[in-house]
């Protein structure tokens, strides 16, 4: 069984994430955002975690800042879709405008479609979901009816298609992978509150809502 606790963070108030497993208190680290440091840090600390892995929804700069951070203080890999790469070694590279200067980093390996990630005696299955950026995905643990979809869906909405490297005519068959979850899911997206596929009663009809 795992334990996921939010920290949202940054100035769009991502939702950074630490995924542990409550029977060895292995974690993950989930889109380390823009001041997310400190309180992923305190968290591990008190709840006596260790921290094994840092994994990325994507690479858009809101989800990514404490990167570095994190992973120079946990010594632990950083894992990325190889289609969001560039943009984590060089930010900006996806033509979003920056904020500050983040520091880049290099990933240590790859997500791909359906590779499972384990985290103690849990796992998660990685599910790529391109649409709102080429190498989005969305992590999903089948024992806990929870998947973390980052800037793919939210309550009530999907992810922004107006991005330089968004692809709207990907994001119809990404969100059909969705669709075909238990509708007891219950989903915690990369912004704003959780929710369940079976309330998303729009989700089969997104195309002919928010197409372009």
């Amino acid at each position: 069984m795992i334990d996921i606790t939010l920290f949202p963070s940054g100035p769009f108030q991502t939702n950074a994430l630490v995924v542990s497993c409550t029977i060895t208190k292995q974690a993950l680290i989930v889109d380390p955002a823009p001041n997310s440091f400190a309180p992923i840090r305190r968290h591990i600390k008190e709840h006596n975690l260790t921290a094994t892995t840092i994994l990325l929804t994507h690479s858009h700069w809101d989800h990514f800042a404490d990167t570095a951070k994190v992973k120079a203080t946990y010594n632990i890999p950083v894992l990325v879709h190889r289609d969001d790469a560039p943009n984590l070694i060089n930010p900006g590279a996806d033509g979003l405008p920056l904020p500050d200067d983040i520091e880049g980093v290099d990933p240590d390996g790859f997500l791909e479609d359906g590779m499972i990630i384990s985290v103690g005696e849990s796992s998660l299955r990685v599910i790529h979901t391109p649409g709102h950026s080429p190498g989005s995905v969305c992590f999903y643990c089948a024992e806990d009816n929870i998947v973390i979809t980052g800037d793919t869906l939210f309550k009530g909405s999907i992810g922004n298609l107006s991005f330089p490297t968004s692809e709207a005519s990907k994001m119809w068959a990404s969100l059909e992978k969705l669709i075909a979850l238990p509708p007891q899911t219950n989903f915690i997206p990369g912004h704003g509150a959780s929710s369940q596929l079976s309330k998303e009663s729009w989700l089969p009809n997104a195309k002919e809502l928010f197409g372009y």
